[in-house]
């Protein structure tokens, strides 16, 4: 019998929004990198997307997901969300600021909602899979479940030669 995955925040507010997802363990496997993780799983690198927090020059912070393999594009971003300029937050920002640590962020249940943005390629999957809020651990589900839970916006937001 499979080792049981225990519970993270961004489980429970799944649970608590009757989400179905598949909770996905590399806790064990050592994975660093997303692309090593999405290997480590089995997954398609396209279909697993890091979540990364951003701070534009007006000062109002943004969530942005994209492709593991793929680059965020700070011009594309700031387009998105009608800012003149993004750029990533400071990682010791990261904790205060969403509750998560630098490769456990997840969209879901930071201490604050942010306005997000996912690239779109992530509306063409299923199901598309993303962190637990906890290192070592993953939730797959689909974009349309994600959006009973989090309200987001596509756009095409990676770098081109990537």
């Amino acid at each position: 019998m499979p080792e049981k995955i225990p519970k993270t925040n961004v489980m429970r507010v799944l649970d608590q929004h009757g989400v179905s997802y598949t909770a996905r363990d590399y806790s064990k496997i050592g994975a660093v990198s997303g692309v090593d993780v999405a290997r480590a799983l089995g997954l398609d690198p396209d279909a697993v997307f890091k979540t990364l927090v951003t701070v534009a020059g007006s000062g109002e912070h943004y969530v942005f997901m994209v492709p593991v393999e793929r680059e965020l594009s700070l011009k594309k971003a700031a387009k998105a969300v009608g800012e003149k300029s993004i750029e990533m937050i400071k990682q010791k920002e990261l904790l205060p600021l969403t509750g998560y640590v630098h490769g456990g962020c997840s969209p879901i249940g930071m201490k604050k909602p942010f306005p997000t943005v996912i690239d779109e390629t992530a509306q063409f999957y299923d199901a598309i899979t993303f962190s637990a809020g906890k290192i070592g651990f993953q939730v797959e589900l689909s974009p349309d479940d994600l959006r009973r839970v989090i309200d987001f916006a596509y756009a095409d937001i990676c770098e081109e030669n990537c």
